[in-house]
């Protein structure tokens, strides 16, 4: 058998999964692919796949910050969301009750002789 000349080759790199992940959450990372079911060159479905990996930070430098206004994920945005609603329903509640006052209005004037 014979040996391998070792000398002058660095040794090889020891990375464990913390520092691994840390340096994927700096800097980020983003997973992409497509599926796609064609039957007789007509395509039946297209899925696309988008995965951005990140810390908060990174991903807001990225200009991403979804989970802050999705009612879903914030109470914060829950609040927004709901204070909109109730504020619209109000305008339209004052709206409707602008047009019967109008209505009658019309209505008095009308029977008037």
């Amino acid at each position: 058998m014979t040996e391998l000349d070792t000398r002058g080759t660095p040794p090889p790199s020891t990375t464990n999964l913390a520092e691994i992940l840390e340096r994927v959450l700096d800097k980020g990372i983003v997973i992409a692919g497509d599926i796609k079911i064609d039957l007789l060159d007509i395509e039946l479905l297209t899925i696309r796949l988008r995965l951005f990996i990140s810390s908060v930070e990174t991903a807001k430098k990225a200009g991403i910050d979804w989970w802050e206004t999705d009612p879903a994920l914030s109470s914060r945005a829950a609040h927004n969301a709901l204070s909109e609603e109730n504020q619209r329903l109000r305008e339209r509640i004052e709206a409707l009750a602008g047009d019967d006052a109008h209505e009658a209005h019309r209505e008095r004037e009308l029977r008037r002789p």
